[in-house]
């Protein structure tokens, strides 16, 4: 058995799971590239996917993460598991993915390559079920990291196969989303994606920020735990850069030095003083 994720802390949680129920036991690959951003047009072409790479490239400038176009290959992923799929028939693929637009998008872009072995790839969506959570109330997470690993015993029984038509239908999906090749995507509802425009979070990222300089960190901090903004913080720093350029927003520090050495204030607006300094 070979099980899929898409999110890096997914990884180890499903771990865990396994390690209660050897039922569960195999391989867990992490599906890396964020779907739910960035371009997507003729991603399955050698163009394609080289202006996807060029377009992470410019987002991840300045970040924590300027390395990880290095070190996400996805379509050798897909290669290696299209050759396991071959060589071993009764070899059994599940697809694990929360309710959340990277997940969804990470499952459109990978199921869309495995029609031929249909009869081998489960899909585990856990939409709109509610969980336990360590303090043993009822939660319904949006990611699969959010669940307990004992939980997963229970969501296993959700497992079923990826259907002929979905397998007619969803790539057909996925192929209108990515000719639409908007640069972000969200989530509707059930599996349903919507395009927007890049500038979709803007608001959101927004209200956050006053006259006041913030620590990029700080104001990130506020932006994930206040709004719960369903994109990465790469995402939304590119975005702040964006604003920046646009002459909405302030930005003083060193990029080169990273993100603690950056403060952020919406510009013209004039800075608070202390009247006894």
């Amino acid at each position: 058995m070979i099980h899929i994720v898409f999110q890096e802390a997914d990884v180890s949680t499903l771990q865990k799971a396994i390690e209660l129920d050897q039922t569960l036991a195999g391989e867990v690959i992490q599906v890396k590239d964020a779907y739910a951003v960035g371009p997507v047009a003729d991603i399955y072409e050698t163009e394609g996917y080289q202006q996807r790479r060029d377009w992470w490239k410019r987002v991840l400038q300045y970040s924590p993460y300027a390395d990880a176009t290095d070190l996400v290959d996805d379509k050798l992923t897909v290669h290696n598991l299209l050759k396991q799929l071959e060589d071993d028939k009764a070899l059994q693929v599940w697809v694990w993915m929360g309710q959340n637009p990277h997940d969804v998008c990470g499952y459109y872009w990978l199921m869309s390559q495995l029609k031929e072995y249909q009869g081998q790839i489960q899909v585990l969506y856990l939409n709109n079920l509610p969980f336990i959570n360590e303090k043993g109330g009822l939660f319904y997470p949006s990611n699969l990291f959010e669940i307990q690993p004992k939980e997963f015993l229970k969501a296993k029984r959700l497992a079923r196969p990826i259907t002929l038509s979905e397998f007619e239908v969803d790539p057909d999906e996925w192929k209108k989303i990515c000719q639409e090749n908007s640069l972000v995507r969200i989530l509707e509802g059930g599996k349903k994606i919507v395009s927007k425009q890049d500038d979709y979070y803007d608001k959101v990222i927004a209200s956050v920020i006053t006259g006041e300089p913030q620590k990029l960190p700080k104001l990130l901090h506020t932006l994930y735990a206040k709004v719960k903004i369903k994109t990465g913080d790469v995402f939304v720093v590119w975005r702040l850069r964006k604003l920046q350029e646009e002459g909405k927003l302030e930005i003083n520090g060193d990029w080169e030095k990273g993100w603690k050495e950056i403060t952020i204030r919406l510009a013209g607006v004039p800075v608070l003083t202390n009247e006894n300094e």
